[in-house]
């Protein structure tokens, strides 16, 4: 072994070299052809190159992108049943989600006038869960009632009341 270092440093000397010292014209170390202090590894620090999870590169993308509205309006029709409980899912389903303000159709007047009440808490139970400001308002709507206007000659009127007495 120390027959082989000495001779290799015996060449060297003959070249005008020193051992381990790089060819003139040859690119090494396994840089890629870069000088060794533009390293194209990140190394043992963190660095904005590093893997970064999911979560966080989709929001920085929605932000940049300015989806953030249209995902927080999705996220409060998607997470409906979450938001504001199981009992009130049950009878109350939103419709429209415009410049803040929530329309939410009721099964019955009866329901209709319980969310009307609820309308406070319903609110701050929804910020909660998807952010201050996505929703500023609440609009309830009751069932919708069969229309009586059929056809071309409608008669005025009130319509058949006797029927539901």
């Amino acid at each position: 072994m120390k027959l082989a270092l000495e001779g290799v440093r015996e060449k060297a000397k003959a070249r005008g070299t020193s051992p381990g010292a790089r060819k003139p014209g040859k690119s090494g170390g396994g840089l890629g052809g870069q000088s060794p202090r533009r390293r194209r590894w990140s190394g043992p620090g963190a660095d904005q190159r590093d893997p970064q999870p999911l979560g966080r590169i989709v929001s920085r993308l929605s932000v940049e992108r300015g989806w953030n509205t249209s995902l927080a309006n999705g996220h409060v029709f998607g997470h409906w049943a979450k938001l504001v409980g199981e009992d009130v899912a049950e009878h109350a389903q939103p419709l429209a989600l415009k410049d803040g303000e929530l329309t939410v159709q009721a099964s019955s007047t009866a329901w209709a006038t319980q969310l009307r009440l609820l309308q406070a808490q319903l609110l701050t139970k929804i910020a909660a869960g998807v952010g201050h400001g996505v929703v500023k308002r609440m609009r309830i709507q009751g069932p919708t009632a069969p229309s009586w206007r059929k056809g071309y000659r409608h008669v005025p009127g009130r319509g058949p009341r006797d029927t539901y007495g």
